[in-house]
């Protein structure tokens, strides 16, 4: 399921990234890889804010949408 649609405030695995390459790097270089886990926090109009590690990250809808989890 897309990270938009994911319950809050549960640990989630990432599963595909379906992103061009450069965008892929860009998100591992933030730590979301394929088999990394993050949590949702906040869902809003698809617009998403995840806990990467220690960090927190916002993520557009449009990329948020390609970030597949489990």
């Amino acid at each position: 399921m897309p990270i938009a649609i994911a319950p809050s405030n549960q640990e989630l695995v990432v599963r595909k990234i379906g992103a061009e390459e450069k965008t892929k790097k860009h998100l591992q270089e933030l730590g979301i890889t394929v088999g990394s886990t993050i949590t949702l926090i906040s869902s809003t109009g698809g617009n998403v804010i995840v806990i990467v590690k220690e960090g927190r990250l916002c993520l557009d809808k449009n990329l948020a949408s390609k970030i597949l989890v489990a």
